[in-house]
């Protein structure tokens, strides 16, 4: 880890905004609101989109929960994909809802009392609110403010992605699709990876599905090549797929490989 430098905590911990901005993403038609949580105590905002024939529909659709969810991170590029990808007939309905940060540190993070990772973390451990949150007070909210299955999955990237494969691990059956791209498991010094056997042995996978990428980035390639190893070896009845992509780079990752992780997942759910 100490060869990353500066540059890349930059894009790592305050990259999704600056993207954003960078690549101009026209901002779709979409509903926000803020929701006061007892979990993070705190106010949060979130973001809503819905297909263009929803309004005018009477079915019920499965949903997409995005962390990095803001109008100035992810959330435009990927409702804009998402909306491209129907167009196309490529994938069928989906809800997205982008949960927009505050601060992604805390939240996307477990505990560590890795010096390393406290020099760039301040305050980490948040995550197991952060679920907390989305499971008992987000969940309910979309389910009565919206037409939604039971069908939900979770996508991320980096830190983000983190969290997916984290939450993958810890309560699988919170959701059915996973999506991570450049997760970052070089985390508590490898904490995930290290124990993978471990904290899997008792999850039940028949019904899930998991999708991650891996770039060329210096001590993230690594580490998702071995949760491959891994889980070729573990998790029966999960239905995986691992794309190495040694051409992309931390910041590249999540644009280049967001199409073929939405058409796969969203086509193969069970």
């Amino acid at each position: 880890m100490k060869n990353f430098g500066y540059l890349f905590f930059a894009i790592v911990f305050f990259g999704c905004k600056s993207q954003a901005v960078l690549y101009n993403d026209p901002i779709p038609d979409h509903e926000s609101w803020k929701i006061n949580s007892t979990f993070v105590n705190e106010e949060r905002v979130i973001n809503v989109w819905t297909p263009s024939t929803y309004k005018g529909g009477s079915d019920s659709l499965p949903v997409i929960y995005m962390p990095d969810g803001g109008v100035k991170e992810d959330f435009p590029h990927i409702a804009n994909t998402l909306d491209t990808l129907l167009k196309q007939k490529k994938i069928p309905e989906f809800i997205l809802v982008g949960i927009e940060n505050t601060d992604r540190r805390i939240d996307l993070t477990g505990p560590s009392k890795v010096e390393f990772d406290l020099k760039y973390i301040p305050n980490p451990g948040g995550s197991e609110k952060f679920r907390g949150f989305i499971k008992s007070e987000l969940f309910p909210l979309i389910d009565e403010k919206y037409r939604t299955t039971k069908s939900r999955t979770l996508i991320g990237e980096s830190l983000a992605g983190l969290f997916v494969v984290e939450t993958f691990m810890l309560d699988p059956q919170m959701f059915d699709h996973y999506i991570a791209m450049d997760p970052s498991l070089w985390f508590n010094e490898q904490y995930l990876i290290k124990n993978f056997e471990e904290l899997i042995k008792d999850n039940n996978y028949e019904n899930t599905t998991l999708w991650f990428a891996g770039s060329n980035t210096i001590d993230i390639q690594q580490y998702t090549r071995e949760l491959e190893q891994k889980l070729s070896k573990s998790a029966t009845g999960l239905l995986w797929q691992y794309s190495d992509e040694p051409r992309e780079k931390h910041n590249t990752i999540f644009r280049a490989t967001k199409e073929k992780a939405l058409i796969w997942t969203l086509n193969n759910r069970r």
